[in-house]
C-alpha cells in the first residue's frame, strides 16, 4: 500500500536500532538506513513525550542541510518515564540492574516520538503506552542483565525479549510504541501524506 504511494521518494530511516528497522520494514516500505552523530542532550524542564520531540528533532537537524526533494527523513527518540524522571540507555551492569530492580513491580510509561522531515515540512507524532511490571528477584534481574545485555535499550530491557515475556503483566497502548516505534500512528502518519 505504501510502496506505491512513495515510490518516487526516498525514505532514509536515521536509526541504528535493529528493531526500528525491522518494524518499519513490517509495513512494506522501502528505505535506506542513514545515521549522523548528535549529541543527545535536552533541558531538565523537559518531561515525558517533550524530551522524546525534542530529540527526534535535533536528530533530524543533522540532516536538513542535506535533504533533497525527493527524499522523507524519518527520526525516532525512545524513553522509559518512571518516578518522574526519564530512564535512558544504561551505562554498565549494574546500571542496568539498578533500572530494572526499581520498576519491579512497578508501573512506568515508554515514550516514542517519530519526526518525518522533508525538504518542506516537518511533523512530529509521540504515542506513551503503561507498562507493568511484576515483581522480579535479585536473580531473575541479574540473570536478563547479564544473558541479554540490554545495554542499548532505553530502561535497559526489550519487551521482545527475555524480560517482556517474563515480566510485563499488562500494557495500556501500543506495544510496538514500547519497541522504538508507534507503528499505527507511523502508518497512519504517513498514509496521510
Amino acid at each position: 500500500m505504501l510502496q506505491e504511494k512513495f515510490k518516487n521518494t526516498e525514505i532514509i530511516l536515521a536509526s541504528q536500532s535493529p528493531r526500528r528497522q525491522e518494524l518499519l520494514k513490517g509495513l512494506d516500505i522501502n528505505f535506506k538506513i542513514e545515521t549522523r552523530p548528535v549529541n543527545e542532550v535536552y533541558s531538565n524542564d523537559l518531561k515525558g513525550a517533550q524530551i522524546t520531540d525534542y530529540l527526534s528533532v535535533l536528530k533530524a537537524d543533522a540532516f536538513i542541510n542535506d535533504l533533497k526533494d525527493d527524499q522523507l527523513l524519518i527520526t525516532s527518540d525512545t524513553i522509559v518515564w518512571f518516578n518522574d524522571a526519564p530512564l535512558e540507555k544504561p551505562k554498565n551492569d549494574q546500571h542496568a540492574i539498578d533500572m530494572i530492580t526499581s520498576m519491579s513491580g512497578q508501573v512506568h510509561e515508554v515514550f516514542t516520538s517519530v519526526c518525518f522531515t522533508s525538504t518542506t515540512q516537518q511533523a512530529v507524532i509521540n504515542d506513551c503506552t503503561k507498562v507493568h511490571f511484576a515483581n522480579l528477584t535479585a536473580a531473575e534481574i541479574e540473570y536478563y542483565v547479564k544473558t541479554y545485555r540490554p545495554m542499548d535499550k532505553a530502561g535497559a530491557y526489550g519487551i521482545q525479549d527475555w524480560l517482556g515475556y517474563a515480566a510485563v503483566t499488562r500494557l495500556e497502548g501500543c506495544y510496538y510504541n514500547v519497541m522504538g516505534l508507534p507503528l499505527p500512528k507511523v502508518y497512519g502518519f504517513l498514509k496521510s501524506l
